[in-house]
């Protein structure tokens, strides 16, 4: 997708000017069909992942990061006319300082914007460390490693509290490709088996949907600007160095040289998928001490928590 300077064209569907050029499919469009453009995708993959009149609450995760609110002004968007319906947003303080608490500030702001509740949750309350502490501790993992595991733990853990049936996340087709790439060439084909968004329910596991995995990152970016929505668009001080970027740069180049590569990675993904979920079932999970559910006897969580402990 490439901006437009004033002039260049005009939208395909009416004579207004086009805001964007859609390189993988031709795409001229205005502010407002492209608005509608990103709605539609979003509206068709809610109805493929979930059966949303069986969904009596809903979870989104909310970083304060441009994905995750354009996640959620789109579902209170789509749904607003669902009164049975209740949504509700779901931060995780990891404990970055000159980092989280800005993104935190536009999430509050945003649900304040929308009347949706929200709902905070530190790693410093449920496991007792903060990720700035985390990271300083001499292990082979890096703080990726730590936070991811912990982050979901948070999300679950609060999601099952409220009681929420699903957990919207803020994925879009970026971060989808890239962790199929990921796990393909690493050869963790259990874990490219277990990528989202989840069908089958497990007990004490939230479901999660990503309503966002066909926009591209650009796409959110453009129409959370065009919203005017808030948000922070600051990176994380320890993504430098998640493997991730390396498969980011990848893709990314991969796009530039061959429009629509992104989706024809998760669309490759998708049809390989049964196959995939056959030769690879969900565990059957039991309970953790903590209370979180497990395949093992100790969650990924407790697990590494533990690692930790023995280093100091």
């Amino acid at each position: 997708m490439l901006p437009l300077k004033r002039g260049v064209s005009s939208c395909i569907k009416c004579h207004r000017e086009a805001v964007t050029f859609i390189r993988y499919n031709g795409a001229h469009l205005c502010d407002e069909h492209f608005l509608q453009y990103v709605e539609r995708r979003v509206k068709k993959e809610l109805r493929q992942q979930i059966d949303l009149d069986e969904v009596k609450k809903l979870a989104v995760a909310l970083s304060g990061g441009k994905d995750s609110s354009v996640a959620l002004c789109i579902l209170v968007e789509v749904l607003h006319h669902r009164p049975d319906l209740e949504i509700v947003a779901i931060t995780v303080d990891e404990g970055i300082v000159g980092y989280r608490p800005k993104t935190i500030e536009k999430a509050v702001e945003l649900t304040a914007r929308l009347g949706v509740e929200h709902h905070l949750i530190s790693f410093q309350d449920e496991v007792g460390k903060d990720m700035d502490q985390l990271a300083r501790t001499k292990s082979d993992k890096g703080p990726c490693t730590y936070c991811g595991v912990l982050r979901r733990r948070c999300m679950n853990s609060l999601a099952r509290k409220l009681g929420a049936e699903v957990l919207a996340t803020g994925l879009n087709l970026d971060d989808t490709a890239q962790s199929i790439l990921m796990n393909f060439t690493r050869g963790d084909v259990e874990r490219l088996a277990r990528l989202g968004p989840h069908i089958k329910v497990q007990p004490g596991l939230i479901p999660r949907i990503q309503p966002l995995r066909l926009v591209p990152e650009n796409e959110t970016y453009l129409y959370a600007l065009l919203k005017g929505l808030p948000f922070s668009d600051d990176e994380c001080p320890y993504a430098d160095s998640a493997l991730r970027n390396e498969y980011r740069e990848i893709v990314n180049k991969l796009e530039d040289k061959h429009p629509g590569t992104k989706h024809s990675i998760v669309a490759s993904y998708d049809s390989i998928r049964p196959l995939l979920m056959e030769a690879y079932p969900p565990a059957e999970l039991g309970r953790c001490t903590c209370g979180e559910p497990t395949s093992n006897q100790k969650c990924m969580s407790c697990a590494l928590l533990e690692e930790i402990k023995k280093m100091v």
